[in-house]
């Protein structure tokens, strides 16, 4: 029997979906960027450009584009021989950091293989879920690998959640664990060996 070429992996489906969701929300988001754009400079409503209200708007939707990019760097489909520039990933790091709860910063330089990046952003989401009051990364690229340090006040452990980097599955992750998943996933697919530790004041996931 010959093999059907034309079936999707399940993992490239999920991602394909992923890559697809957040491309069609990026259109409207712009959308109502460039619309709060021309308020601000319309002569019809002095002042507005001033006022908390649209500020209000304005912030929103740029933390709201940030983070729909990460999540189409992490969730979307990232092909081997694509390749992603240092400012393209200081861009989205940044776009993280000002939505208020970690400050992230990049050591490293040249571009990167994207499913690298993709499992930076789903280690990146990891860290975030375990510092819900915040904390610092650095993303350390030293080639072939890659090491995010984390330090915080307090954090939120999981050891359930954490399981699945080691290689178990100790529960079904809720949708807003599912990065835990994917990262482990992700190191599967890349052959890549995932190293972590995590205590109340920080940790690294390593890779």
């Amino acid at each position: 029997m010959a093999h059907d070429t034309t079936r999707i992996a399940p993992g490239d489906l999920a991602a394909l979906l992923g890559s697809r969701l957040c491309h069609d929300l990026v259109s409207p988001l712009g959308a109502i960027g460039n619309g709060v754009e021309l308020l601000e400079m319309s002569p019809d409503f002095p002042g507005l450009s001033r006022s908390p209200e649209l500020r209000l708007i304005s912030d929103a939707v740029i933390a709201a584009r940030a983070r729909i990019q990460a999540y189409r760097m992490a969730f979307g489909l990232a092909s081997d021989d694509q390749r992603i520039g240092r400012a393209e990933l200081a861009g989205l790091l940044d776009g993280i950091t000002a939505q208020g709860r970690l400050q992230i910063t990049l050591d490293g330089s040249g571009d990167f293989a994207r499913p690298e990046v993709r499992m930076v952003m789903l280690a990146l989401m990891c860290l975030e879920t375990a510092m819900p009051w915040g904390g610092r990364v650095i993303v350390l690229h030293d080639a072939p690998g890659w090491r995010l340090v984390a330090s915080c006040e307090r954090s939120r452990i999981d050891p359930c959640l954490w399981a699945w980097l080691g290689g178990g599955m100790a529960r079904r992750p809720a949708p807003s664990e599912v990065h835990f998943a994917l990262l482990a996933e992700a190191a599967l697919a890349q052959n890549r060996p995932l190293r972590h530790e995590f205590d109340q004041t920080g940790g690294e996931i390593a890779f």
